[in-house]
Order: C-alpha cells, then structure tokens, then sequence
C-alpha cells in the first residue's frame, strides 16, 4: 500500500495535535488500496473552515468556504481540506443548495458516490469503511452509497463518474447500480458541457472503454446522440464483419489509451449512416463518410467544449482516416509537410487500428503501414526536407530575385512540393536557378512584373 506523503502526514498532524479528528478521505484512499499511486491527497476533518484557517495561517485558499472546503499550499502540492458535512437538498442535480457541517466521519462518508469512494485512512493507517468499500475493492465491484437512484437523481454527473470509474478501474457495475444509471441517464442534460467533457475524455483513456462504450451505448447517445445510428448498422461490404458501431468499438480498442487517438477511433465513421448506399449487387457503400465523419466529429466536441487544440487535430485526422497515401518517398514527404510528424505517426496508428478492425482476409494493408512507417523513419532520420523553413532559399531570397507580393507564398510552396518530389534537390543554387526561370517565364507570359 502507498504511503501517505510527508506533507500530507504534517497537515494531519497539525489538525490532530489541535484536538482534531482528521483523516485522509476518497480516491486516495482506494489507489493506495489498490497499490496505485494516488494523483492527489483530499483530507476530511472535524474542524470547522474557520478553525482549518487559523490553523494554517497564510497557507490557505479558501477554495469553496461555502461547502467547507479550504486548500492548504504545503511544499509537496497544495492538498484540499473539507470539514466533515452532510449535504443538503440538490436543487440542480449537480450541488446541494447547502451543507451543514457535522463532527461524524461516517456521516461525512455516507454523503459520497460509490462506496469505494466512501473510505478514509488515518495517519495510523487505520481504515475506517462503513459501507464496504474494501470488499467491493476485492470483488472489483462499483456499488453506489445507500440509493443509488437517489445518488444520481442528487448529482448526475455520478452517473458517467460511474463509468469512468469502470473503464479506468476496470470494474463492473453493482445490478442495482447499473439499473439506476441506465434509468437516470436523461439527467445529463443539466449537466454543464465541462463537466461532461472531464469525465469523458478520462473515460476514453480507460483500458476498459470499448467494453464500457458498448455496455452503456445508451447513456453516450445523451451525450452524443450522433453514436446511436452506428449501432446494428450493418456495412454489406467484404471489407468489414462488424456492423459500424462494433468497427468502431473494436479499432477504438486497438490504439493506445491517448486521448486524441481514442477521440479519432470513435468517430472515424460517424457519418458513414448519412453516406450510405447500396449499388446493383447489393454491397453497401459510404462514398464521402470521411467529410461528413469530420464535420459531426467537430460539432460533438465543440458540444462538449472540447480544447481546440485536441478537436482540431481529431477532426483532422479523421478527414484524413481513409486517404491513399502512396508508400513513396514522396507520398510519405506530402503527407509529413501536410500533418507534421506527430500527426502522420498518428495518423498510420489510425489506419493500423481502423484495418484490424476490418474482415481479416483485408488485413494485408498492414504491411502497407508498416512500409510507410519505414518510409516515415528513414526521411526523419536524413532530415529531408519537407517544410518551407528547411528549404534552402526563403522569400527574401525569392524578393531580391524580383518577386513580391503573394508570388513569394506560391512559389515557395511550388518549389517545396518539386523537392518533396525529387524534381528539385534541396540546394541554394539549383533552386535559385529554378526560381530565377520561372521568374522568367512569368515575365514573358504577362509581359508585365510578377505581381
């Protein structure tokens, strides 16, 4: 089991040598249970926020006074103190209206959402699990606190909590626990956009999120209601043995757990029930999927309030999922100037998962992958030029030679593409020839300066 840090002993200590019941409280609790190292250190006490503060003097945030949470800046990392509460009535299906602080642990516990949740751990290591949340740790089980429907009906962003909780933990739901979730998932709706977005992008990462997605289809489709058309949808093609939203789950489930590849598998194919066809031999068809695939996946994550940064390279690739990309020197060079080298390494992780989630007669592509990666490798690895700033003129070169204006962007550009090419090699000389004879030519045509 993990131990408890120093900074976070020395805080305990504090609130206990000042008469205090203090106790470490939540998630902590079960990683160290589980082995794990926890990623912060929440501390439940009996001591009032106003107590907490003068206890700790000039090291606190008053981070929600409100509902008796003070965070104290110690020398390891800040650590969240709350008083020992019992909630009051949820008016929003997010946070109680009011809290009233009480001097009991257990009833502090009982107000929490799943009962592996609900452990504290004293500075003894002492456990203190009113509600079973060790045994359920053993049988991998997640079993709400008391009523479950009245937990989620209370705050309902339990509810993909819940499945977070199962995909990152890989645990089952309690029956009862399941029942509820499933019956109350329609209350997502009041939940804000960034809130849905933290857990489900954790959810995604889980080791256990295709099992999840496919368990819960339900409770997604709240969310993102663009899912649901994919499940059963049968694809009539040789290529594929799976319906669209089993291709999906089983390619998700091929990349690793990193957030952007997670995203890209998951909507790859959201648009292929808006693209489908079947011709005159009954196979089925979704000419344009890609375009339209990207065009919900950036709606669905701005939905959610999704970082732009993390929407704009899953909707990138997948656009891109489904592009030929010649295993030449030059199709690989266009592909890197086009996506940069984190982007086209994930982009063949996509098509490499998107392919064994194929009919395996189709899997031979593989081998195409792997050949473009070689391909990728070889060009890093010999720095080849592929933007505009390893080439070896640059537009005050291409001015002094007589261009200006937007003829300087063009060709540029012009001039990278002959190098990925191999028309032109990357040499100052040759390329300001080349330069130069266009130049010329541009003249003749216009008779007038390049403009």
């Amino acid at each position: 089991m993990e131990k408890i840090p120093k900074t976070v002993e020395k805080v305990l200590w504090t609130l206990q040598e000042a008469g205090y019941e203090a106790w470490c409280v939540g998630g902590c609790v079960r990683d160290c249970l589980l082995g794990k190292e926890p990623m912060d250190w929440d501390i439940t006490t009996a001591a009032l926020p106003e107590e907490t503060l003068r206890l700790f003097d000039g090291r606190t945030i008053p981070t929600g006074l409100k509902h008796g949470t003070i965070t104290v800046l110690t020398d390891g990392a800040p650590v969240e103190i709350t008083t020992f509460r019992v909630d009051g009535d949820y008016l929003d299906h997010r946070r109680p209206a009011a809290v009233k602080f009480t001097r009991s642990l257990e009833e502090d516990l009982k107000r929490r959402d799943f009962s592996v949740n609900a452990m504290a751990m004293a500075l003894d290591g002492t456990i203190r699990d009113p509600f079973g949340g060790r045994a359920d740790l053993e049988r991998q089980v997640l079993r709400c606190v008391g009523d479950p429907k009245r937990r989620f009906e209370e705050d309902a962003l339990r509810i993909l909590r819940g499945l977070r909780f199962s995909a990152t933990l890989r645990f089952s739901l309690d029956p009862a626990t399941d029942r509820a979730l499933r019956e109350k998932r329609a209350l997502l709706g009041s939940i804000a956009a960034e809130r849905v977005w933290a857990e489900v992008s954790r959810l995604l990462c889980g080791a256990d999120a295709a099992a999840v997605l496919r368990g819960y289809p339900e409770v997604m489709g709240v969310i993102w209601p663009e899912l649901l058309p994919m499940i059963g949808f049968e694809q009539r093609n040789c290529h594929h043995v799976y319906d669209i939203w089993e291709h999906t789950l089983h390619a998700l489930a091929a990349v690793p757990g990193d957030l952007i590849l997670r995203l890209t598998m998951l909507l790859h194919d959201v648009g292929k029930p808006d693209c489908f066809t079947v011709d005159g031999h009954n196979v089925g068809h979704f000419r344009g999927h890609c375009a339209r695939s990207a065009e919900l996946a950036d709606m669905m994550l701005r939905r959610v309030r999704c970082e732009r940064v993390t929407r704009e390279t899953t909707v990138r690739l997948v656009a891109w999922h489904d592009r030929d990309i010649p295993r030449t020197e030059a199709g690989i060079g266009h592909a890197l100037s086009e996506l940069g080298e984190t982007d086209l390494r994930r982009l063949l992780a996509v098509k490499r998962a998107d392919n064994l989630a194929q009919a395996p007669e189709c899997r031979d592509i593989q081998r195409e992958i792997r050949a473009g990666e070689n391909i990728l490798n070889r060009l890093i690895a010999e720095g080849a030029c592929v933007s505009l700033h390893q080439l070896a003129v640059n537009g005050q070169d291409l001015a002094e030679l007589g261009f200006h204006g937007a003829a300087i962007g063009k060709t540029l550009h012009r001039m990278l593409n002959h190098v990925i090419d191999g028309v032109l090699t990357n040499e100052r000389d040759s390329l300001l020839r080349w330069a130069s004879h266009e130049l010329q030519r541009c003249e003749m045509r216009c008779e007038i300066p390049p403009c």
